[in-house]
């Protein structure tokens, strides 16, 4: 028996707990429909709407497995955010599990920038990046010897008996997405998932994803999973998962996971026309880049059923914008956003403060921004310096012994950015109440700027623009 599990737990991230839109970790979930396929029984524990670790131990009890693999949802921005609350249950679990005498692996961005961590607490593999393949070998190499070497299996991290990490062989990444199964749906509580979101939204959503990776350079952005690339199902695959995951977990709304959605303008319009010939059509959010988000994408979509689009709009200023590598500007993110509007799709963004070199003129400029355009909703951040970006080696030598958010609502400075932390959360909360209320505030930014030379850093990172 093989138990997969994820380990981020909604109860431990006082944001999400209240947001309360829980997802089923997908990756985890494909990962189980490959182990199905290579006849492999398989039991998943889902930490999602779990209380705490116990309940993972006692699945642990219940299913007693050889092999236990904790892997995270990779689609989940969430895990990327790789929180210390997250790493403290992952790592609890590696230790559970191996004191029951499993065979242990990780997976997840926190694993594959740090494998040591997880070796450390017991762990007899890391799985750096993707997991299917290296998995599904994994899970067979130890179904024939559980003792079996591992050190010609590709794509493993593993202890050098020295207090180190030695790498196996580079897995090949997975090309041709249409040869995966669908998702493991029936290993989930399902209805313990429409409950959840009946009663705080009157509505079920399902997550599902299209694609892996994103071919974009903003330097911020970690891809310790992907890496810069992009692979895509075909648009009519995609349609026919959506038939048959409203026929089965019948849900009212669906969220596509994926970094960028469609990516190009035919893609979507193929993707529009296959929904419509199955009859599929169900509302659903995505994420996108303003500069892809023409008139007629916006059209194809809104014909898909798209509801909602997340925009990586980050700063009003084109100066942080380009000093971020982000690729776009203020103008396509006017644009975009009134071409979602003028279809009937909602246009949502990401905003993202603390930039280095960010001044009180651009914090203003992205006010304004939002003035003048009312995007339908705002998730506010700061600048979060994750390992493997250009902005992490930038920043680096700033850094503390703290290096990750407690949990998601952190909203910490990790690096002297021009302003303290609590001038931050107050920015973002002037943010959200013009957005949410529709009303100018100009009291409260009077405020902020009464008080944005006391809370200026000590000595704020400057980087070229």
């Amino acid at each position: 028996m093989i138990l997969l599990a994820s380990s981020f737990f909604l109860r431990h991230d006082p944001k999400q707990r209240a947001r309360m839109k829980p997802y089923p970790p997908l990756a985890t979930l494909l990962v189980a429909a490959a182990l199905r396929e290579r006849g492999h029984r398989v039991a998943l524990f889902d930490a999602t709407l779990a209380d705490d670790v116990d309940a993972f131990v006692a699945r642990l009890d219940a299913t007693r497995p050889a092999v236990v693999g904790i892997l995270e949802d990779n689609f989940n921005y969430l895990t990327k955010m790789c929180t210390e609350r997250s790493r403290e249950a992952t790592l609890a679990m590696v230790r559970a599990a191996r004191a029951r005498g499993c065979r242990v692996a990780v997976n997840g961005s926190d694993a594959t920038d740090h494998p040591a961590r997880y070796l450390d607490a017991g762990a007899h593999a890391v799985l750096p990046g993707e997991a299917d393949a290296t998995f599904l070998a994994l899970a067979d190499a130890w179904r024939d010897d559980a003792d079996a070497s591992l050190v010609d299996l590709a794509g493993l991290a593993l202890a050098d008996g020295a207090g180190g990490v030695a790498y196996t062989a580079g897995a090949p990444s997975v090309r041709d997405l249409d040869a995966l199964p669908f998702p493991a749906w029936d290993l989930v509580d399902v209805e313990t998932y429409r409950h959840a979101w009946r009663d705080a939204h009157g509505r079920f959503s399902w997550n599902m994803v299209t694609s892996r990776g994103c071919p974009f350079g903003c330097n911020w952005c970690a891809k310790p999973i992907f890496g810069r690339r992009y692979v895509q199902r075909a648009p009519e695959l995609v349609a026919e998962e959506l038939a048959r995951l409203r026929a089965t977990v019948r849900p009212d709304h669906v969220w596509f996971a994926d970094d960028i959605f469609g990516l190009t303008a035919s893609w979507i319009a193929r993707f529009a026309d296959a929904v419509a010939d199955r009859g599929a059509r169900t509302p659903f959010t995505i994420q996108c880049r303003a500069d892809l988000l023409t008139p007629d994408v916006a059209s194809a979509l809104a014909r898909a059923g798209a509801e909602e689009v997340w925009i990586g709009v980050e700063s009003g200023s084109q100066g942080i914008l380009d000093a971020m590598d982000k690729g776009t500007t203020v103008d396509e993110v006017r644009a975009a956003t009134r071409a979602l509007k003028t279809h009937g799709v909602r246009a949502a963004w990401f905003l993202q403060l603390g930039y280095p070199s960010e001044t009180w003129a651009d914090l203003l400029a992205t006010r304004d921004l939002v003035r003048d355009e009312r995007p339908d909703d705002v998730g506010v951040s700061v600048a979060y310096p994750l390992p493997g970006t250009k902005f992490h080696a930038r920043v680096r030598d700033e850094l503390g012994r703290r290096q990750n958010w407690r949990h998601t609502d952190d909203l910490a400075m990790l690096f002297h950015g021009t302003y303290t932390t609590p001038f931050y959360r107050r920015v973002r909360d002037a943010l959200h109440h013009e957005v949410r209320t529709g009303a100018r505030d100009d009291g409260r930014w009077a405020s902020l700027a009464r008080d944005e030379v006391a809370h200026r850093s000590a000595e704020p990172l400057v980087v070229g623009r």
